[in-house]
């Protein structure tokens, strides 16, 4: 078995060192790689891949899925999923709704994460072994049950696109909730369900960087989590929610 303490120091302390990085660099004139679609890519979001990879790298030998430079080497049992910069647009846009990504799988189940939230230095993290936290707080799900009483976050995907009867029947199903919100960052999101802000995220179609760290934290915090659906190109379906909401 895995020493997670030790997995999670190493995660915490790339994840900061990013988060600085990312927040030295927050009013540079920032360099577009691309903008088509609903995707935006920075060079600020590979640079910041880098320093994770290297930093994880001195410090584990388990192979690294990053959304910008793919697979460092063939996937083992155990693997890091690194997003850099999750809410890229909102970053760039001065929003301040944008978090670095870190989990460590064991083949498709999340076993821990962390996320760091640089605008706010909040650094949310668990493990399957332990509890969530955000910083030294402990923090747990929410217990409302009803739709009508609670709030979803979700999203639509940068490379997914709706035909019209699924757009549809999406905006049906938002009726159920009492709000719903859209915040541009997954990671951010799941964030929200792990410390009791909302009570789920669902999301189809979203890549598995997006999600990973944010449903170990999740399922520390006492939640229910789902990845399903998994697509050559590391597109999952995610629904995280707390124990009591009904389905």
């Amino acid at each position: 078995m895995i020493e997670l303490d030790s997995c999670m120091e190493t995660a915490k302390s790339a994840a900061m060192l990013a988060g600085e990085f990312l927040k030295s660099n927050q009013r540079e004139d920032l360099k577009i790689l691309l903008n088509q679609g609903r995707d935006i890519k920075l060079q600020l979001d590979v640079d910041t891949e880098e320093i994770i990879k290297e930093h994880i790298s001195a410090h584990s030998s388990f192979s690294i899925l990053g959304e910008e430079t793919g697979l460092s080497d063939d996937l083992d049992e155990y693997y890091w999923v690194v997003d850099p910069l999750d809410g890229t647009s909102n970053f760039l846009r001065e929003i301040p709704i944008s978090c670095v990504s870190i989990a460590l799988m064991q083949d498709m189940q999340p076993v821990l994460g962390v996320i760091f939230d640089f605008n706010h230095d909040e650094l949310y993290f668990g493990h399957i072994e332990s509890k969530a936290f955000i910083n030294n707080r402990q923090i747990s799900v929410s217990s409302l049950a009803l739709k009508n009483e609670s709030t979803l976050v979700t999203g639509i995907p940068a490379k997914t696109y709706y035909s019209d009867d699924e757009f549809s029947q999406m905006i049906s199903d938002f009726q159920d909730w009492k709000k719903v919100r859209m915040i541009g960052s997954a990671a951010m999101a799941a964030a929200y369900v792990a410390s009791g802000k909302a009570e789920t995220y669902k999301e189809n179609g979203i890549f598995l960087w997006d999600v990973a760290a944010g449903a170990a934290i999740v399922k520390a915090a006492g939640g229910n989590i789902s990845i399903s659906n998994l697509q050559s190109d590391y597109r999952v379906d995610a629904k995280f929610s707390n124990m009591n909401i009904e389905q």
